[in-house]
């Protein structure tokens, strides 16, 4: 049996901020994932200033041999409606690809890995935590995303009871007859919103790479919303008209409409395993960032891994991302006052677009950058 101070169950952008976060720290930490890297994860793929700022990336660096999209501008329109194109001046946010992301990040910090290793049982054994009768910790923390096996410990757990947002997307390399024939540019990525404001459905390239996807919380729709955006991206020459594969399903938690607890008796969640995207966009790489910065912070100065030691991070979490429930309905949620009919003229608002879907809704930016601590 191998022990630790802690065993991290995810290696994504959350687990290994938070293994990165925790080196210095004196504990002994194992990170483990069911899958190896570098993985195939489709996403749509842009990081903000703030991201990049909290993790120290230097992009210099990482754009060497991997792929960085400076954005600058957005489209953004309702279906049926034409869009609106802003231009913001400036780099905004960066395209990348999380296949690579991921792995960059995770190449970053030198705690031992358990790759390829699906968790297959977790046994409570005194103040102890045991992993495929394998590995053993007093502290848990799950950052495997939705359906992380953490996450089935606390509380509930995944289940019926919770408002999922489901998304089907698909990430590809243009040919370059492909590139040629797409509208899309690299530095524009395009939002259109469905009519209900249910979801929203993405065109983002970035270089010769391109990712289309749709996302609603209302799933046995999900397949006719995606095929009429794709099919009207097409008689657009907004996209390809011969796309290649299938589109990809997944999963993930509104953090207004999350009811998971964040912590236990020797257990903790993060990232999308705690049900942090933001709610207006859907979001969940910067709330995963922020929320292993967080939990590491916690965990470095915890006298025990108790629940009431562990306390101080779900409060730190409702301190940054505010308290849950204050959202009431169902869905990618948007005040009131937008709601239909005045919604459809507001998304033909470039004022509105800019100053609220993009800067206040997508980018967060009257929210600075969470610092590391050290």
């Amino acid at each position: 049996m191998e022990t630790y101070d802690l065993i991290i169950v995810g290696a994504g952008p959350a687990g290994s901020t938070l293994a990165k976060a925790l080196e210095n720290s004196g504990k002994r930490i194992l990170l483990v994932d069911k899958q190896d890297f570098p993985r195939d994860k489709t996403c749509a793929g842009w990081v903000t200033p703030a991201v990049i700022e909290a993790l120290d990336i230097d992009l210099t660096e990482y754009g060497n041999a991997r792929t960085l999209q400076p954005i600058r501008r957005f489209r953004i329109g309702m279906m049926g409606q034409p869009a609106v194109e802003n231009d913001h001046g400036s780099t905004i946010s960066y395209g990348i690809r999380r296949c690579e992301f991921d792995d960059y990040l995770l190449e970053r910090t030198s705690v031992p890995k358990q790759l390829g290793t699906p968790v297959k049982s977790i046994v409570r054994n005194d103040d102890y935590w045991l992993i495929n009768n394998t590995f053993s910790a007093p502290l848990l923390v799950g950052a495997g995303g939705h359906f992380c096996p953490v996450a089935r410990l606390i509380g509930d757990g995944p289940g019926g009871h919770e408002t999922v947002v489901a998304a089907k997307e698909i990430e590809f390399e243009m040919t370059p007859e492909q590139a040629k024939a797409c509208k899309a540019r690299g530095d524009t990525p395009e939002l259109w919103f469905c009519k209900d404001l249910k979801g929203y459905a993405w065109v983002f390239r970035k270089g010769n790479f391109l990712n289309i996807g749709l996302g609603r919380e209302d799933n046995h729709k999900l397949t006719e919303h995606l095929q009429d955006f794709v099919e009207s991206m097409k008689a657009a020459g907004r996209i390809p008209s011969d796309l290649p594969g299938r589109f990809k399903g997944h999963a993930y938690l509104l953090y207004d409409h999350a009811a998971r607890a964040l912590v236990d008796d020797g257990l903790l969640l993060i990232g999308d395993a705690a049900g942090l995207a933001y709610t207006q966009s859907g979001e969940g790489i910067r709330p995963a960032i922020e929320s292993a910065l967080l939990a590491a912070d916690v965990i470095r100065d915890a006298q025990d891994f108790s629940a009431a030691s562990l306390q101080a991070y779900g409060d730190a979490i409702a301190a940054r991302f505010g308290h849950r429930g204050s959202v009431t309905e169902e869905g990618f949620q948007v005040p009131d006052w937008i709601k239909m009919p005045l919604a459809g003229t507001l998304m033909r608002s470039h004022w509105f677009t800019r100053r609220v879907v993009t800067e206040k809704w997508f980018l967060h930016q009257e929210v600075p950058a969470l610092a590391a601590n050290s």
